[in-house]
């Protein structure tokens, strides 16, 4: 199962799958999904990600040279199709802040991976700006969005993204998306108790029988500054009995391997919900999924500590091969299970960590 590969300058091990060749990592999990943030950029402040008291007014972002070009993306994106790598979400930040983000997808969709398959390409978003380019964005190739959306009172939602944003023009922005066939279309609602818990009903309600699939997001301590507490918490648990005890569910088996979320679908036939229960049910063990800073560093967990810099490589002349064997290599010596860790380890272990930041590596 040990294949080693010899180039100029030394050589590594990478561990690969006999009947594909594909590499995997050391809990045998094959790379199949690339998250990549386009910008570190948000025009909103939300409470669990982008906190205001420290993302404010005066914060740094990066500076546009730092970032990954479009080129330089798509050279990533085909070494990792070259490593199995068939589904890839653009995400920030905001992604639709980063300019000529339409061409990115357009050159994108070009790609095939290696049996001659046109990649799957995502988006997730706050849906500010969705309402003037989901057309643009379906013609350039893109195939579905997930859009963010934690509640339905316009004052809740309001004080989530703490800039004042009015839900209306979020939601008009989902039926821009819908119009222009970006489907399904998937909301994300990240539940935080005593905040916004008390719509958990109501966005089930609302979301039932539309074709959209309405998404529960445990509260993550993604990075070091949203103020995770695990008494703010809703388990997913939780929420699936609030819903059944109105609209009786049953669960649903996953639609792919290493899929985030638990599937439940209404005994009615008016769609179904999912769960991301990253929290109180680890899925660790069927992560499938790496992820691309905005300036380039590879990460293998959202809740990393380090990366590794492609950047470095792509702007050093390495060529499509010493690429392909780089990620190769980070992902065959990766052993990521933090959720696991947090569940079953001592209660410090986040005090212990300095992790990434959810806005600088991507949902």
């Amino acid at each position: 199962m040990t294949q080693t590969l010899h180039r100029a300058g030394g050589s590594q091990h990478v561990l690969r799958l006999p009947s594909t060749g594909m590499p995997v990592d050391l809990l045998g999990r094959r790379l199949t999904d690339l998250r990549i943030s386009v910008t570190d950029r948000c025009n909103f402040r939300c409470v669990y990600c982008m906190p205001r008291e420290i993302f404010g007014r005066d914060y740094a972002f990066l500076p546009r040279d730092e970032l990954l070009t479009f080129e330089e993306i798509e050279r990533v994106v085909r070494a990792g199709m070259r490593l199995g790598v068939h589904k890839v979400r653009l995400t920030g930040g905001e992604p639709l802040l980063r300019k000529g983000i339409e061409e990115l997808v357009g050159m994108l969709a070009a790609l095939r991976t290696p049996s001659g398959d046109p990649l799957d390409i995502a988006l997730t978003t706050n849906g500010s700006a969705l309402a003037v380019k989901a057309e643009a964005l379906k013609a350039a190739g893109l195939n579905r969005v997930t859009v963010s959306v934690d509640s339905l009172d316009d004052e809740t939602f309001r004080r989530m993204n703490d800039v004042g944003f009015p839900l209306e023009r979020v939601l008009h922005g989902l039926d821009a998306a819908h119009e222009a066939g970006l489907g399904p279309i998937k909301i994300n609602m990240v539940v935080k108790r005593g905040q916004n818990d008390d719509d958990v009903l109501a966005m089930a309600e609302h979301f039932r029988g539309t074709g959209y699939v309405l998404r529960f997001i445990e509260f993550m301590d993604v990075g070091t500054t949203n103020g995770w507490k695990l008494d703010e918490v809703v388990p997913s648990r939780e929420i699936v009995e609030r819903i059944a005890a109105v609209h009786p569910i049953e669960p649903v088996a996953p639609t792919a391997p290493g899929e985030t979320a638990a599937r439940w679908r209404y005994l009615d036939g008016e769609g179904e919900i999912g769960v991301i229960s990253s929290v109180t049910q680890p899925f660790c063990s069927s992560c499938n999924r790496a992820r691309l800073s905005t300036e380039g560093q590879l990460y293998t967990c959202l809740f990393a500590d380090h990366g590794t810099d492609l950047r470095a490589l792509l702007r050093g002349g390495a060529d499509d091969d010493s690429l392909t064997d780089a990620i190769a290599g980070v992902w065959s010596a990766r052993d990521d299970r933090y959720s696991e860790l947090r569940s079953s380890a001592t209660p410090d272990i986040r005090s212990r960590r300095k992790k990434i930041e959810m806005s600088y590596i991507g949902g």
